[in-house]
């Protein structure tokens, strides 16, 4: 069953009190749109019939008109022919004819309300309808809003952050204790003296010399 039971039941929604009241906006939202748009189409095909019975009705008028004209004519030859009896019995038959043109003429009338009503109904209809999507835009909105908040607090809150958070806790920790290895091994290790120091240059001065001696005398033999 529909929301809405006719076209004045729109036209007199009101939707934040539809909204307030329903479990899921978005769905509901959905359907007042839906229905609307239903609606929407029914008057307008409604509007089209209105229409068309007026051309056809107006079209018969024209014929009718045109007969009167004809039963007009054959009245006036009978009375040139002093037939009375032809001419009244001619101006009876156009009096008939006149009688449907004006019943026409009066349907016409009626539909012509019937048809300016349907047009102030889809007139509304369609604001409501622009209004409803506006809502339903809105409501999208917000709906998206919603869910990229919740994800945002998933991540910065979620489990598999606080995991990842952890891992890299470990990692530091990792870090921290080869560093204080490192450092550890540089503390233990012998500090050479001043004279450990000079002793080795005065030896490396002495492996020099006898390097060059040893390559002079290569060259001597040479």
């Amino acid at each position: 069953m529909g929301i809405f039971s006719r076209t004045r039941d729109i036209i007199a929604a009101n939707f934040t009190d539809l909204l307030d009241k329903a479990e899921d906006p978005a769905k509901m939202i959905r359907m007042i749109i839906l229905e609307m748009e239903e609606t929407l189409v029914e008057v307008r095909a409604s509007a089209a019939r209105t229409i068309a019975d007026q051309k056809e009705m107006r079209r018969h008028i024209a014929k009718l008109d045109k007969l009167q004209e004809n039963w007009t004519e054959k009245a006036e030859l009978a009375l040139s022919k002093d037939r009375e009896d032809l001419a009244k019995a001619a101006l009876i038959e156009r009096q008939k004819a006149a009688d449907m043109g004006e019943q026409l003429q009066s349907e016409i009338t009626v539909l012509d309300d019937a048809l300016r009503a349907s047009e102030e109904d889809i007139a509304k209809l369609q604001t409501k309808l622009r209004e409803a999507r506006n809502r339903q835009n809105s409501i999208q909105t917000r709906l998206e809003s919603a869910t990229n908040r919740v994800r945002m607090r998933e991540i910065y809150a979620g489990p598999k952050t606080q995991d990842a958070f952890s891992r890299f806790d470990v990692l530091e920790r990792r870090v921290d204790m080869a560093e204080g290895r490192a450092d550890a091994l540089s503390l233990g290790a012998p500090q050479k003296t001043l004279d450990e120091e000079i002793a080795e240059l005065r030896s490396s001065e002495k492996v020099e010399a006898d390097l060059a001696a040893l390559k002079a005398k290569m060259n001597k033999e040479d």
